[in-house]
């Protein structure tokens, strides 16, 4: 009876997904009104959980709302750009909330950023106002002297734990004053579902970070699938989400899922592997929002009989490889696994909405595979110059065809955004948005003759790496900042009992620096203060000279698949062990440890 059960709600989730028009272009919707409605709907129901603070639909309208008539009195307007600088927290989710009843554009910015990309991201949305936690105060200071923004009128401070005060250079806001306008603002019922809602950041093949668009017209049925069509939540459902919210997963995929179907949503402020199962089972959750890497990181604790007494039904991300897919679904009893495909600037994805094991389901937008030279990084064409098609089974570029329901939002910047799209490709003026990612059709057994689909590996200069996508450009950029490096070639690397690709970067020193006077405590701070975590090399190559093309471009492949291998490397290596902050030689007992997967990066 159940799989009879299941089937026919698969099947029901397939018709109504065909049959859904797109809405229109002026249609009032938007993410603030997902939470609006839920206060009008649920007002005492909860919304929001976070470490011993809760917060219903009815409080956290009414504390977005505060904010948003500050900002308004403020003087920003619909299309204004308000950065977001915080910490996954309650708060978080009330400013953005808040941002997007003026139907203003919030741009999430990586709390990891410092420096020279924090200056570049907040600049490059044209920010009119940041809002920053006290918890990201002085990594704010030190770059706003670099800002185009007035002390005392466009810093906006949030208090966090503690009970400092704002600096003199920011204004505090308090969503909680008894004082404030707690009505929700006209402006809240104008905002289109074709605005604008976030700026989402994403690290490209080149240069610093792009700024992604993204409407409410992508994020509300996303989040719908996400919701309805992956988890099957309701209500009385309520999901776990330790990711970060200003990433397109935690956000789309987790909080406004749980928000487009009234669940509460228990916020952490990062992941605790130790404290993961526990925070489950003390909040009831039914379900959580993960990337492959965490899933992981849980399957490396020891079992234990407690294993399988959880209450998670149902989790929904990106990134869990078919090696563990299995092992993890069976020894902690999950029933579905909402494995999902998709990019922050793309036009379209995959969905597993039938519960298929290691597949990333069906495409939301018409998608082909074509044939791919990953040593020279092009694809491959045919005597006519289209593309060709890959069969069944066989890897290559994924590319989705950009049509009116799968419109390319693109970047701020116009250039960025055209060099996503790949026109002519099947013929005269068609036109795809180029992915970066190698997929393939799998065989998945009877799924209403869909294909299905399956991640490969990623394509080009740009590898993922605790979760977050890495440009090897733009991190080789500022490694050749130092004084003593002539030049840098980065590149990921695959560690043993890891996801993704750690970063090694192959330098060239300047003639007077060698690897016996080479400073490594200088290099070792310059990558330190001006790279997030995840993006500093995990291993670096001392070369005489960097290796390139015959058209001159650096030569990534023989480097990436030599990595840090002893047998196939006779350069100097340097490893950034962890929990270190300085640069170490490599040497043949710590390689064997990495080996042997005894290593935690």
């Amino acid at each position: 009876m159940g799989s009879i059960t299941s089937f026919l709600g698969d099947l029901k989730v397939l018709l109504v997904a065909a049959t859904t028009k797109p809405p229109a272009p002026d249609q009032i919707a938007s993410f603030s009104l997902l939470v609006e409605d839920n206060a009008a709907r649920i007002p005492s129901a909860i919304a929001l959980m976070c470490e011993e603070e809760v917060v219903t639909w009815k409080e956290l309208n009414e504390r977005a709302n505060r904010i948003a008539h500050v900002l308004k009195a403020g003087g920003i307007v619909k299309g204004d750009c308000v950065s977001l600088f915080m910490q996954n927290r309650i708060e978080f989710v009330v400013q953005i909330v808040a941002i997007c009843k003026l139907g203003a554009v919030a741009g999430l910015i990586n709390t990891n950023l410092t420096r020279q990309q924090l200056v570049h991201c907040i600049s490059l949305i044209e920010s009119k106002k940041i809002i920053f936690g006290e918890e990201l105060t002085e990594t704010l200071n030190e770059v706003r002297t670099e800002l185009n923004l007035e002390d005392g009128k466009d810093y906006l401070y949030v208090r966090d734990t503690g009970t400092d005060p704002a600096p003199n250079w920011a204004t505090e806001l308090n969503s909680g004053d008894p004082d404030s306008n707690f009505d929700n603002p006209p402006e809240s019922r104008q905002v289109e579902i074709a605005n604008t809602a976030f700026y989402i950041f994403t690290s490209g093949t080149t240069g610093l970070p792009k700024a992604a668009r993204v409407s409410h017209r992508r994020m509300l049925p996303t989040a719908g699938m996400s919701a309805r069509a992956l988890l099957r939540i309701k209500q009385s459902d309520r999901m776990y989400n330790c990711l970060p919210l200003y990433h397109g997963t935690g956000l789309m995929i987790g909080l406004t899922a749980a928000f487009t179907v009234g669940a509460a949503t228990v916020v952490r402020r990062r992941l605790s592997v130790s404290a993961f199962w526990d925070d489950i089972r003390r909040y009831d959750c039914t379900s959580f929002v993960y990337i492959g890497e965490f899933i992981r990181y849980l399957m490396s604790h020891p079992e234990t009989p407690k294993d399988k007494e959880n209450p998670v039904r149902a989790i929904v991300g990106n990134g869990l490889r078919p090696d563990i897919w299995h092992d993890f679904k069976n020894r902690f009893d999950i029933e579905r696994i909402g494995e999902f495909y998709g990019a922050s600037e793309g036009n379209g994805g995959f969905a597993n909405v039938f519960n298929k094991n290691c597949t990333v389901g069906l495409g939301t937008a018409p998608a082909k595979i074509v044939a791919y030279d990953v040593a020279d990084d092009e694809i491959v064409k045919d005597q006519n110059d289209y593309c060709i098609e890959q069969p069944v089974g066989e890897p290559g570029l994924l590319l989705i065809e950009i049509t009116g329901k799968s419109e390319f939002e693109g970047y701020t910047n116009k250039d960025a955004s055209a060099q996503k799209v790949i026109r002519n490709v099947f013929e005269q003026g068609d036109s795809y948005f180029n992915s970066g990612d190698l997929m393939k059709v799998v065989d998945v057994g009877f799924a209403f003759g869909q294909r299905h689909y399956q991640f490969v590996d990623r394509v080009g200069d740009t590898f993922r790496w605790k979760s977050e996508n890495v440009s090897t450009n733009e991190v080789g950029e500022i490694i050749n900042q130092h004084k003593d490096v002539i030049f840098a070639n980065v590149y990921g690397v695959e560690i043993p009992g890891t996801d993704g690709r750690a970063g090694m970067a192959a330098i060239v020193l300047k003639e007077h620096i060698d690897h016996q006077n080479i400073n490594l405590a200088s290099l070792s701070e310059h990558i330190r203060e001006n790279l997030p975590s995840y993006a500093r090399p995990i291993f670096i190559r001392l070369l005489a000279e960097l290796p390139t093309t015959t058209t001159h471009k650096l030569q990534k492949n023989d480097l990436r698949d030599q990595a840090f291998h002893f047998d196939k490397v006779s350069d100097h290596m340097l490893v950034m062990r962890p929990g270190e902050t300085t640069y170490n030689k490599l040497d043949s007992d710590f390689y064997d440890k990495i080996v042997q997967r005894d290593v935690a990066f």
